[in-house]
């Protein structure tokens, strides 16, 4: 079995739950640092690969094309909430464009914000306040600047598809038959990778280096530098990426992946957490990077929420124990 124990929960002094997953560590130069688990485990991206997905845009000179700055950048990679100040950003990316919202194929969902309880724009809700509008905006921005068909930008076939390909398996050094293609909630495509090549991705993202490097610091300097509209209002990314004062760049995906990358120590880390289950996937995140070292006493303080340690009742009492189980094995 490829999957190993990473978190466990307790209720009165039994184990109640196990969630299990993967873990990997690669540095910029492609060495596999440390891991848990199957580290080459194919994996569903989901929105880690967002950033991946601007590449052929911003390689193509699309940001100074458009007259982007970095709040519509960090848009591109952004599972954003649908607050106003991210409906605002995706306006202005199909402003670019000239074009209307409803060109975007993501469809429409119920925003995040009203999920956490943020304040945010009343209904009716369109496409623009769904978490993926900013990456489908710059996905019409290509098409445009490029003279591309716009009804067929979500077809496998389609060039901007067979170019985000492309450039994925040049900055993660893939193979053709390392990476396998799906679908994802927004109806983009989407690529299962092995985790390890999923945590380069974001060792270079960080690092801004290798394939497309200059392409891939511009992006997350944006996503550092704008956290807010990368996720929103109480979420994981927004929290992680202040938390680590510009030196992280994180990302989550949907059904418990996320990746994040140390600019300082040019290393990318990914996790996939087997369920699905998001309270073990950012419990584990925040264990493997304390074990890695990354974090200082303040850090570790400020990231105890996303431990979430204690399991509470409604009322609020201490129920349950939510702990980490894994130790990164060095290579």
């Amino acid at each position: 079995m490829d999957w190993t124990p990473l978190i466990q929960t307790e209720r009165g002094g039994l184990a109640e739950c196990v969630h299990f997953g993967a873990v990997a560590v690669v540095d910029a130069g492609g060495r596999l640092l440390a891991s848990a688990g199957d580290a080459q485990r194919l994996t569903f991206t989901r929105s880690t690969l967002k950033p991946f997905q601007a590449l052929p845009f911003m390689e193509a000179g699309g940001a100074e094309h458009f007259g982007l700055d970095d709040p519509q950048l960090a848009l591109l990679c952004a599972s954003h909430n649908g607050e106003d100040r991210h409906v605002a950003q995706v306006d202005r990316l199909l402003a670019a464009s000239r074009l209307g919202y409803k060109r975007l194929q993501c469809g429409c969902h119920t925003p995040y914000f009203v999920e956490l309880g943020v304040k945010g724009p009343g209904a009716p809700y369109d496409e623009r306040h769904h978490n993926c509008s900013g990456k489908h905006a710059g996905f019409l921005a290509y098409c445009v600047q490029h003279g591309l068909p716009l009804d067929t930008y979500l077809t496998a076939e389609h060039p901007l598809q067979q170019a985000i390909a492309r450039e994925l398996a040049r900055v993660m050094e893939l193979k053709s038959d390392e990476m396998a293609a799906g679908t994802d909630g927004c109806s983009a495509p989407n690529y299962a990778v092995p985790l390890s090549r999923l945590a380069l991705g974001y060792a270079r993202l960080a690092a801004g280096s290798g394939a497309c490097g200059a392409s891939l610091a511009r992006l997350s300097q944006a996503m550092r530098s704008h956290p807010d509209l990368v996720s929103g209002s109480g979420r994981n990314d927004e929290a992680f990426m202040r938390i680590g004062r510009g030196d992280w760049v994180s990302k989550v995906g949907a059904d418990g992946v996320q990746a994040i990358g140390s600019c300082s120590r040019q290393t990318g880390l990914a996790i996939k957490i087997a369920d699905g289950s998001k309270p073990a996937l950012f419990a584990a995140a925040v264990e493997a990077m304390d074990q890695l070292g990354w974090l200082d006493a303040q850090q570790r303080q400020a990231l105890q929420p996303w431990r979430a340690a204690d399991i509470r009742s409604i009322k609020g009492e201490q129920v349950g124990l939510r702990r980490p189980v894994f130790t990164l094995a060095k290579h």
